[in-house]
């Protein structure tokens, strides 16, 4: 299983604020069967198989340019690992108990 963060960048939206246009966004992994997803301030954490993630993030890009933005900038980050099954809620544990140390 593979971990991804998803950011979406809307630019030129006339408007500082962006929420409405990342809603549509994180919306769309809502129908998404067999992945897990948790918006943070900063991005969206999706779990799940890589093409399926890569799916979804190509579908989260799509609906802000629905929602009627231009120019849309979006990063992904991926972490797979195929040695052992991981998940982020697994990474968060680890490092707390290495701050434990």
């Amino acid at each position: 299983m593979a971990v991804i963060e998803v950011s979406i960048i809307p630019l030129g939206t006339g408007t500082p604020s962006l929420s409405k246009y990342i809603a549509r966004a994180v919306e769309t992994l809502q129908t998404e069967e067999g992945i897990r997803y948790e918006p943070t301030a900063m991005g969206t954490i999706i779990e799940g198989d890589l093409e399926r993630l890569l799916i979804s993030a190509r579908k989260m890009h799509e609906a802000v340019f629905d929602a009627g933005v231009m120019r849309v900038v979006t990063v992904i980050k991926i972490d797979d690992r195929r040695d052992k099954i991981s998940s982020a809620s697994g990474k968060i544990e680890s490092l707390k108990r290495e701050l434990k140390h």
